[in-house]
């Protein structure tokens, strides 16, 4: 297939075929433009040296610096600046709906969580194709789905908001899962993330958290 599966924008994203990914994006203004600069920056320099000590042996360490730069990333959007549209139950319920009408078509759903500035999402990308398309040639079957996501929830979120204008931030956070131990974590994470955050007392009390029952 002719398309990227490594690519930067301000993060870095790798979308190998077949693969599960955690994903993580969040309200426009949620993470203001200096403060993710800022991480971007500390990051690049982080691996920066990581190459220059260590040269391309270094896969555990790069691995250990993609968690950090997550943390940073999500302990952020975890303080609830504004704005918080996703607080809103009607908002919050058709972002739900959303992500449930894109499976399986476009991923397989293990997990989400919808918090009041950002999204969860644990997917799998095994045998989904993009759809034969000249616009396509540089999206993987993750980009494409997360395309199709954001779109059509911003589009009705502005509707029921009765406001123009970007909804979610232009980039997303994405992990390769590398294997069931790293799985079950994330699992753990995005179920615990509303209860961290005091918004609920277990994670089944919390109306926007899915979990799928195969898991």
């Amino acid at each position: 297939m002719d398309r990227k599966e490594f690519f930067t924008r301000r993060l870095p994203h790798w979308h190998p075929d077949n693969a599960t990914f955690f994903v993580t994006f969040g309200l426009n203004g949620s993470l203001p433009g200096l403060v993710a600069a800022q991480i971007q920056a500390d990051d690049e320099s982080a691996r920066r040296q990581l190459q220059a000590t260590q040269g391309s042996n270094c896969d555990e360490e790069q691995y250990r610096l993609s968690k950090q730069l997550f943390k940073r990333y999500d302990d952020y959007l975890d303080q609830g600046q504004s704005p918080r549209w996703l607080s809103q139950p009607n908002i919050a319920r058709m972002v739900c709906e959303q992500i449930h009408l894109l499976c399986p078509k476009q991923y397989h759903l293990y997990a989400y969580c919808v918090m009041p500035t950002h999204i969860h999402l644990l997917i799998n990308t095994q045998g989904i194709s993009l759809p034969p398309s000249k616009e396509n040639k540089n999206q993987t079957p993750l980009s494409y789905a997360l395309f199709l996501l954001k779109g059509r929830t911003a589009r009705q979120a502005n509707l029921l908001l009765k406001r123009q204008g970007a909804f979610w931030r232009p980039e997303s956070y994405d992990h390769v899962v590398r294997d069931e131990h790293e799985f079950e974590r994330i699992v753990f994470y995005i179920l615990n993330n509303p209860v961290k955050a005091g918004l609920a007392e277990s994670w089944q009390d919390h109306p926007y958290t899915f979990l799928n029952d195969s898991v």
